[in-house]
């Protein structure tokens, strides 16, 4: 068995993976691949699967498998997996590490700080204590925000078409109910038809002035240049982000709009999530070698 590594993962899981067979991290190598292991960077296309003429499984380490032609793969008797339990805590601290920043301006203190000036007075905190926190996404990621939003002493309120009650939450009926009544808003959700530029100006129209976007879901879930309007316009008090719709975003609006806190995909990119997502990648790889995986 060829297993090809074509996005970056724990530096011992290589290892950890020779007793199933050869490992490799040479591209050129993708038409031998039994397996193929992937994270964001890899785009698993038609095109790129093609070029892949002995796949057998590919394994997305990650939440989302929008990066993977399932379709085609199913199409070719290719098993596709992923390690959806993995990655909940590594990107729910960093979307709470995002919250805490804007509120308590942490960009401006730093950079104004590294600027030899000494803004006590004129930068102003704010609390989460109080605040309502509103959730486009109630799942896995969703609810460990939830937790952390609750230790704050944060009301939090969500939607989710596939969940009905939560004990970390308050459902409510639509999205438009959470983007009227929340303060912060953190998105978690996958990439479809329906999410695809879900936050644009109608929507954007519906949140209360001053708002705090939190998006790190995915960035076509956001039409980045009505935010950036938006944020020029004082309607978005700040918008945090460690996904783009184009990666990296070159030429992306948000990048010279004002108010932001910027990320370059590193949600899922802890030390321990990785060797979080190398167990699973194993165990899934144990479970393929002995016929066990569908």
């Amino acid at each position: 068995m060829l297993i090809l590594f074509s996005d970056t993962f724990d530096p011992s899981l290589p290892g950890k993976l020779q007793k199933f067979g050869e490992t490799t991290e040479d591209a050129a190598r993708l038409p031998d691949a039994d397996v193929i292991l992937i994270r964001s960077k890899t785009k698993a296309t038609k095109e790129f699967l093609e070029k892949a003429k002995n796949l057998k499984l590919i394994i997305r380490g990650g939440v989302g498998l929008d990066n993977v032609d399932a379709a085609y793969a199913k199409s070719r008797g290719i098993i596709v997996k992923n390690t959806p339990e993995a990655s909940s805590v590594a990107v729910a601290e960093l979307a709470v590490a995002m919250m805490i920043a804007s509120c308590n301006r942490l960009i401006d203190a730093h950079n104004s700080m590294r600027e030899g000036k000494w803004l006590k007075k004129e930068i102003k905190r704010t609390e989460l204590f109080q605040k309502t926190l509103g959730l486009i996404g109630a799942g896995r990621i969703g609810t460990e925000v939830a937790k952390r939003a609750a230790a704050f002493g944060m009301r939090v309120v969500a939607y989710d078409p596939l969940v009905k009650s939560s004990p970390s939450m308050e459902i409510l009926r639509s999205v438009d109910e959470v983007l009227a009544a929340a303060d912060y808003i953190s998105l978690h959700v996958p990439l479809t038809d329906e999410t695809k530029g879900m936050i644009n100006k109608a929507a954007i129209a519906k949140m209360k002035k001053g708002v705090v976007i939190v998006n790190t879901a995915r960035g076509k879930a956001v039409v980045e240049e009505d935010v950036a309007a938006a944020l020029a316009s004082g309607q978005i008090g700040t918008y945090c982000s460690d996904v783009f719709y184009q990666e990296p975003p070159e030429g992306s609006p948000l990048l010279k709009a004002p108010n932001v806190i910027l990320a370059p995909h590193i949600g899922a990119s802890s030390k321990e999530n990785l060797l979080r997502i190398g167990v699973q990648v194993e165990q899934l790889i144990g479970d393929f070698s002995k016929g066990k995986l569908k």
